[in-house]
């Protein structure tokens, strides 16, 4: 797995840690590391030209998101595709969840909030979406910081406790099917209406948007993993 960006690695020991995780992240997004595979922590360490304790720190921030897997006595395993019982599964929790997120957020939504999510879609629409993760990873997180600082301001620890638990699950087909972005005009425009709804101050629209925008997405999922699967 060569190194993505082919800079220098950052001296300050934060900024090593955030690059060992954007680098690991990159192939997983890429398919350098396959579903399934086991991860080495030593040829990691070798290949990135690093200790092994920013390797540790970064697959640990990658388990967190399920897009690797810690097994006893065996070590870190990248994650497998989503069957599509999981995929159905995945968009009926965030069917449930996400709507009423949405609705309680719009109902306190502030100046500042509602500045955040403009920037949020206006990243989205000038984010290229190219068939890498370099090229599209900024409008990934456009996404998913779009769907976090609702979740983030709907005033209920648990929802977001909840919406947290998600973690990069939200994301892992796209990732490992290894389709970039597909769906950019309809997600964005998706978007925009949540956003629209949040502008208005009317919560009941915010939250027919967001279920609107998750069923979308499901029905567009669902298209992507078949092509995957015949491709």
């Amino acid at each position: 797995m060569p190194a993505v960006s082919g800079g220098r690695r950052p001296a300050n020991r934060q900024l090593l840690a955030d690059y060992v995780y954007q680098e690991l992240l990159a192939s997983l997004m890429d398919g350098r590391l396959e579903p399934g595979a086991g991860i080495g922590i030593d040829r990691m360490a070798q290949e990135l030209e690093v200790s092994q304790t920013p390797i540790r720190e970064a697959l640990a921030r990658l388990e967190a998101t399920g897009l690797v897997r810690r097994e006893a006595l065996k070590g870190y395993r990248v994650a497998p595709l989503f069957t599509a019982e999981e995929l159905d599964e995945l968009m009926d929790s965030r069917a449930v969840l996400e709507p009423p997120i949405a609705e309680r957020a719009c109902a306190h939504v502030t100046p500042a909030v509602l500045a955040e999510l403009e920037q949020a879609v206006d990243d989205l629409r000038g984010a290229p979406t190219g068939p890498t993760f370099a090229e599209y990873g900024a409008y990934w997180e456009a996404d998913e910081r779009f769907h976090r600082i609702i979740a983030q301001n709907a005033h209920n620890r648990f929802l977001l406790n909840a919406y947290n638990a998600l973690g990069g699950q939200v994301q892992r087909f796209r990732f490992f099917g290894n389709l970039g972005v597909t769906d950019a005009e309809n997600a964005i425009a998706e978007h925009s209406r949540i956003l629209e709804a949040f502008e208005a101050g009317e919560p009941a629209k915010a939250r027919e948007a967001m279920l609107a925008h998750i069923s979308n997405v499901r029905s567009r999922a669902i298209s992507d993993a078949s092509t995957a699967t015949t491709s």
